[in-house]
């Protein structure tokens, strides 16, 4: 019984691992356009910035972050401007745009504000009090 259990709690975990991978890489955009609503920034500092404001749960990498900027970039919705750096060379600074702050704004009325609503927040909270009483 407990081989078993064992089984299906690597199953979930394998299946909640490949979900995540998916779910996280679309979010990335998400919390990289949340960091830069706040204030400028620099694709160096982005990664632990991400990783602090999503609370451990998005871990990036360097290169991820300037594809996404130079895509962003290309698009519109951030732009880029050399600054120079009390510790060395200038550094591309990157802030979002008016098209960029307006199409966070509406991603956020359409994909997260849905979790507040209470007919989602319900059965989110039913979810979790079952499975806190199955355990």
């Amino acid at each position: 019984m407990l081989a078993e259990f064992n089984m299906a709690s690597d199953n979930i975990s394998d299946l909640l691992n490949k979900w995540e991978e998916t779910y996280k890489k679309g979010l990335l955009s998400f919390w990289i356009l949340l960091l830069l609503y706040e204030r400028s920034s620099y694709p160096y500092e982005m990664s632990a910035e991400v990783a602090k404001i999503s609370q451990g749960t998005i871990s990036v990498d360097d290169n991820s972050i300037y594809r996404a900027l130079n895509r962003f970039e290309s698009t519109g919705i951030v732009k880029s401007e050399l600054q120079q750096s009390s510790t060395g060379p200038q550094r591309r600074y990157y802030s979002l745009t008016n098209t960029g702050k307006t199409l966070l704004t509406e991603f956020i009325q359409r994909n997260i504000q849905v979790f507040e609503t209470p007919s989602v927040s319900e059965r989110i909270v039913a979810v979790l009090q079952n499975s806190s009483q199955t355990k």
